[in-house]
């Protein structure tokens, strides 16, 4: 497949929306090897309104192969000519009786190894010992996020609400209203498609009215290595996408 016209609309609009990027066996494959996995209290988070498994690909190795087929590993080849490794995975499974909801947002903070002062890296975190930093715009500005839909979700069950070229303004201020109503585009992904963002485009999601759930994979590349001693907390090289000669 040329996935030329999804590189086109991540760069003009922020994301850009495709189906029928896993089949129906492979969903099932994917899902049965989360919920066989072992459940390790630092990488897992359990609520009423969300179950979350961080480093996802750390904790579920086996789930390697499964997520990186054929159509992923081209969609990847085809929306940079550069070498992107994935720099975060994580699992989300928003409850068919989730009240959770997201506000509009940017995401603005890396995952890193260590907690280190370097200039341009600023609000630092620390959640269950894993730090976040906000890194140098340009590694936000190259961010590829891929968001892997597990179920069929629409406005009913909490599908992302964005507001498209939203990231070609830089990092915006959480206080400011201007953008808010102004060409929001909910973005209703079938099982098996994907969502493709830049991380500076603003999105939200509102709570689950159908009683469906919603579970997604969330995928983060990049390109960048950071600023020493800075290391990525994740960092797995792509494969690449087997091309049969004719």
């Amino acid at each position: 497949m040329n996935y030329v016209k999804n590189k086109i609309e991540l760069e003009e609009n922020g994301f850009s929306v495709l189906t029928d990027l896993y089949s129906d066996n492979e969903i099932s494959r994917i899902l049965a090897c989360i919920e066989n996995t072992e459940q390790d209290e630092n990488s897992f988070m359990k609520t009423k309104d969300l179950f979350a498994i961080r480093q996802l690909i750390k904790n579920i190795p086996e789930l390697t192969d499964l997520l990186f087929n054929k159509k992923l590993t081209e969609l990847i080849s085809d929306l940079s000519e550069s070498e992107y490794f994935l720099t975060k995975a994580i699992y989300f499974d928003k409850p068919s009786k989730s009240n959770w909801f997201v506000a509009y947002h940017q995401d603005l903070s890396i995952s890193v190894d260590k907690k280190v002062n370097l200039e341009n890296y600023v609000n630092w975190t620390v959640k269950k010992g894993q730090y976040g930093v906000q890194p140098p715009i340009e590694i936000l500005q190259d961010t590829i996020t891929i968001r892997i839909h597990l179920d069929k979700t629409d406005k009913n069950n909490g599908a992302l609400k964005v507001i498209p070229k939203s990231h070609l303004n830089g990092i915006i201020r959480a206080d400011s209203q201007d953008w808010i109503l102004e060409n929001e585009f909910i973005c209703e992904i079938e099982k098996g498609g994907a969502m493709l963002m830049k991380p500076l485009t603003l999105h939200a999601s509102n709570r689950t009215t159908n009683g469906k759930k919603r579970r997604v994979i969330h995928l983060e590349f990049n390109k960048h290595n950071l600023t020493n001693p800075l290391g990525w907390l994740e960092h797995y090289e792509v494969k690449k996408p087997v091309h049969n000669n004719v």
